[in-house]
């Protein structure tokens, strides 16, 4: 489970419409993630707006990058992004009463 803190940053780093975008786009690609140029070119976003966000997603640890030869390879993280939603729904109708076996609250 995630702490308050490791969550609210994790929020934050998808807490642009671009970042969504670069998010959802590595999501799409699934296991095998993307190369920059890749992610640049499905997005239509400039190198150095880019750049600036993955690193939010990557602080955020929603993303992972490495080295594969001479291209940086993104992925996105789906069991941090996973238990970032599971995060939220653990709260789900919390403070809803429990109606008793005679229909009751």
């Amino acid at each position: 489970m995630l702490t308050p803190e490791q969550a609210a940053q994790g929020f934050s780093a998808v807490g642009s419409e671009p970042r969504l975008a670069v998010l959802l786009t590595l999501v799409r690609a699934g296991q095998n993630g993307l190369a920059i140029g890749e992610i640049q070119e499905r997005t239509g976003m400039a190198p150095s707006t880019l750049a600036h966000h993955l690193r939010f997603l990557a602080a955020g640890g929603l993303i992972s990058q490495h080295k594969q030869g001479r291209s940086v390879i993104s992925r996105a993280e789906f069991e941090r992004i996973e238990r970032l939603a599971a995060y939220l729904l653990a709260e789900c109708c919390a403070d809803q009463r429990t109606p008793t076996r005679d229909g009751s609250s």
